[in-house]
């Protein structure tokens, strides 16, 4: 969900389809329950199963309520679930079934050896990695490159300016700046492992940190094998948001099913994305808007939705300030935490944020001469996430265009190597026939 190029009216918007977080854990005995629900309702000519079966089926107008079948409507379900047919999903769930009963007999399948490495952006998968048998040793890069300055200096300058974000952007302890360290540290150790695998996802979070391992590992090639997962959907999980969510054996899965060699043009694309995210130039910040790439197939929408956090031709707004703007319009007075969780599973079209990041964001945005947001007095001592906050009439006038967000902005933020702030001559978005054109 983008905002429109016009002006955004101030009517509240239909409520967007809830995503569910499921680990791809599939029943079989459930599917075909669903399955026979479904021909029920086809067979009762009811709204809901026709549209379904007109969504999914190919010959569906050749389905009536007397002639559907059992099978017409466990086709539609696999479809659902994301696979060709009723008996690739049996055979899928099957395969799953035995891998995590071998997981419960402490008997996995042993997939990699010692000398392999993981990496990640995050912790999320370390311990459903160890649980599904992987021996490899995980490493976590997990510099949030979505926010904070994305300078072109020398190396150890570029990990001071990174480090003094984190702590200062999300007031987390002296630690965490440490452990950042370390792991830039472990990133330039990488010739020590014969077989190197990156795993990663389809939004801007985890692309931008794709690029700069690319770009790393061009830079300063290792003799190890280099391999990647990358994906945007998992079968038998319809709203795939991340790796995380995936239980032990869907992440053997992926090793046995999306595991690809890094290939010289996939470096050189890496090399070229995160160039390009240091750059002040606007031709440069089009030409990664615009990027369409099969090596990295992932890379232009989570680039075109990152750029999207400058300000927007409309109101000086980036995407997700306007997104949760919206939100706390069409809520009404609500903790910060329900409005965090609204952006995740209902208005971000690519999810990326964590809760932290969200915080950020949010005491940014509200940096402001006049507030675009109020926070109850009851609750200003609150943790963040139980703090009630309510949008303002000058947050209300942003929104609808009436007044430009930067001139009374009292902050500064970046994006890539962009910085924004009221002082500054900045560049601005807006969607010409559904792309990111950089003014």
């Amino acid at each position: 969900m983008s905002p429109p190029e016009q002006q955004p009216k101030s009517k509240p918007k239909p409520k967007p389809e809830l995503r569910r977080w499921f680990n791809g854990r599939l029943n079989l005995e459930q599917q075909k329950k669903r399955a026979k629900e479904l021909l029920r309702a086809v067979q009762a000519d009811d709204p809901a199963g026709r549209a379904r079966l007109a969504s999914f089926h190919p010959e569906a107008a050749g389905v009536t309520a007397r002639t559907a079948k059992l099978a017409d409507a466990q086709f539609v379900i696999a479809r659902e679930n994301g696979f060709a047919s009723w008996p690739r999903m049996k055979a899928h769930i099957e395969k799953l079934r035995l891998a995590q009963q071998a997981i419960d007999l402490g008997k996995p399948i042993l997939p990699d050896t010692g000398d392999t490495c993981h990496i990640r952006c995050g912790s999320d998968i370390a311990h459903g990695l160890k649980l599904a048998g992987f021996a490899g040793r995980f490493i976590e890069f997990s510099d949030p490159y979505v926010q904070g300055p994305l300078c072109d200096v020398p190396l150890p300058e570029f990990i001071d300016l990174r480090t003094e974000f984190i702590t200062q952007a999300y007031g987390v302890p002296g630690s965490e700046a440490a452990k950042l360290r370390d792991q830039y540290r472990q990133i330039g150790a990488l010739e020590n492992y014969a077989h190197i695998v990156l795993w990663f996802e389809h939004d801007s979070y985890d692309q931008l940190i794709l690029a700069f391992l690319l770009a790393h590992l061009r830079a300063h090639p290792v003799a190890g094998r280099l391999e990647l997962i990358c994906v945007d959907q998992v079968p038998g999980v319809p709203h795939f948001q991340g790796l995380g969510q995936l239980s032990p054996e869907l992440l053997l899965w992926l090793w046995e099913n999306a595991r690809r060699p890094i290939t010289t043009a996939q470096l050189n694309m890496g090399h070229a994305i995160w160039s390009g995210l240091l750059s002040r130039d606007r031709s440069v910040l089009s030409e990664l808007a615009g990027l369409g790439s099969q090596h990295l197939p992932h890379a232009a929408r989570a680039l075109s939705r990152h750029l999207q956090e400058l300000p927007s031709v409309a109101n000086d707004l980036g995407l997700t300030q306007q997104l949760t703007l919206e939100i706390l319009r069409d809520g009404g007075c609500m903790p910060a935490g329900r409005a965090f969780r609204a952006l995740m599973t209902e208005r971000e079209p690519l999810p990326f944020l964590g809760d932290l990041m969200f915080h950020h964001m949010l005491m940014d945005l509200n940096n402001c001469r006049m507030p675009l947001f109020s926070v109850s007095p009851q609750t200003r001592d609150s943790a963040w996430p139980e703090q009630m906050l309510d949008i303002t009439a000058e947050g209300l006038a942003i929104l609808t265009g009436e007044k430009r967000y930067l001139p009374g902005y009292l902050g500064e933020r970046w994006v890539g190597n962009i910085r924004l702030s009221a002082a500054d001559k900045v560049p601005r978005w807006r969607l010409e026939n559904g792309r990111v054109i950089i003014v």
